[in-house]
């Protein structure tokens, strides 16, 4: 178990140690964007199942916080492509 929980806490450092240097770099378009939401719902579904003990669990009890972690992520995105245009 010790080593599953040390191999899921490096991939959560390295997607955030990405996500870090394509802000700093200041890199933006929209298929980062699309990995950078892809690579944030990964490592919310990576705690929701270890770190809050949630993988071994009925679905009915999992599902709950995995649908709020897709609204946020959907909302994000909608936020991110929909067009504002401020007169």
């Amino acid at each position: 178990m010790k080593k599953s929980l040390e191999g899921v806490w490096a991939v959560l450092i390295i997607f955030t140690i990405f996500a870090y240097l394509l802000g700093e770099l200041k890199l933006v378009n929209t298929l980062l964007v699309d990995i950078l939401l892809i690579t944030t719902f990964i490592k919310g579904q990576l705690v929701i199942d270890y770190f809050m003990g949630l993988k071994n669990v009925q679905l009915r009890y999992s599902i709950i916080p995995t649908l709020w972690l897709s609204i946020v992520i959907f909302s994000i995105a909608l936020a991110y492509y929909l067009p504002i245009t401020i007169k």
